[in-house]
């Protein structure tokens, strides 16, 4: 468990970066980040609201570009389609929780696949027709920002995959 003190020093450099402010980095923000679970008001998960000029300084451009614009990467050239490490996926953007490698599994698809997230408020479904195609759009929940598609291909005891971005996650190891 993170001590208090370390909860506070997040807070404050994730309040520090919302001001427009300079700070260390993109990286640290986004570490100190993933140690706040989600935040709930009223019943409702506390959104992060930022204009994309903030955005493109904190985010990588692919990370821009998929987390913001809803692009892709190739299949099997993220870092993270065949990553086997015991921890969770956590957004790229915002740090909130939103898979666990217990749930993670081999698709085949050449990216990141799991069966259920965390917990379902943490992701959002919407419908995309783009290209003629009839898929569901998954989204993190805090930042709007997106993280792939969901399908209902995927193994016991969902029956779903959701198929992710790398560039959309990052990885925080379990601690021994």
């Amino acid at each position: 468990m993170k001590t208090f003190s370390a909860i506070l020093s997040a807070m404050v450099l994730i309040f520090v970066s919302c001001q427009g402010q300079e700070v260390s980095t993109a990286t640290q923000i986004k570490e100190e980040a993933s140690l706040i679970p989600g935040e709930f008001k009223e019943g409702q998960l506390v959104k992060v609201d930022k204009d994309n000029q903030l955005w493109k300084k904190e985010l990588s451009d692919q990370e821009y570009y998929i987390l913001r614009e809803a692009g892709t990467e190739r299949a099997f050239t993220g870092d993270l389609w065949d990553h086997k490490g015991e921890g969770t996926y956590v957004c790229a953007a915002c740090g909130l929780p939103l898979f666990s490698s217990g749930t993670k599994y081999k698709s085949g698809s050449g990216w990141p696949s799991y069966y259920e997230p965390i917990k379902e408020e943490f992701v959002a479904e919407k419908k995309d027709d783009k290209f003629g195609w009839n898929r569901i759009e998954v989204l993190c929940a805090r930042c709007d920002g997106h993280l792939g598609h969901v399908f209902d291909d995927g193994p016991e005891p969902t029956g779903l995959r959701y198929c992710i971005n790398s560039y959309s996650l990052d990885f925080v190891a379990e601690k021994p």
